[in-house]
């Protein structure tokens, strides 16, 4: 089993920054990669961010490209969402997911809020 904690939402005005945290627990030898997705309050949860577990090859969704970036800290098993330029369509649930087979996304944190302000 994996576990993911999530940490570093909050409320920040439009233009603003957040860096969210992901850390994993428990067995993350031979884990993929991790991704990031959101979810808004009547939306589908979308695809936000992925990075292979060794730190390499970011993905970002088009919308995010050029202000959110996506990061590991190997020592700490954690992996970073710096985003920036925060914009109200940015406000939703963030939730980080991992798993062992390709791009699955068979463990998930509890997620993290994040409110852009107009």
């Amino acid at each position: 089993q994996v576990q993911l904690v999530e940490s570093g939402g909050g409320l920040v005005q439009a233009g603003g920054s957040l860096r969210l945290s992901c850390a994993a627990s428990g067995r993350t030898f031979s884990l993929y990669g991790m991704g990031w997705f959101r979810q808004a309050p009547g939306k589908e949860r979308e695809f936000v961010a992925r990075i292979h577990w060794s730190g390499g090859s970011p993905y970002y969704a088009d919308f995010v490209k050029g202000r959110f970036t996506i990061s590991r800290d190997n020592a700490e098993n954690t992996v970073y969402l710096q985003m920036t330029n925060l914009k109200p369509e940015d406000t939703a649930v963030y939730y980080c997911a991992t798993g062992r087979l390709g791009w699955e996304y068979r463990y998930w944190g509890q997620g993290t809020q994040v409110t852009v302000s107009s």
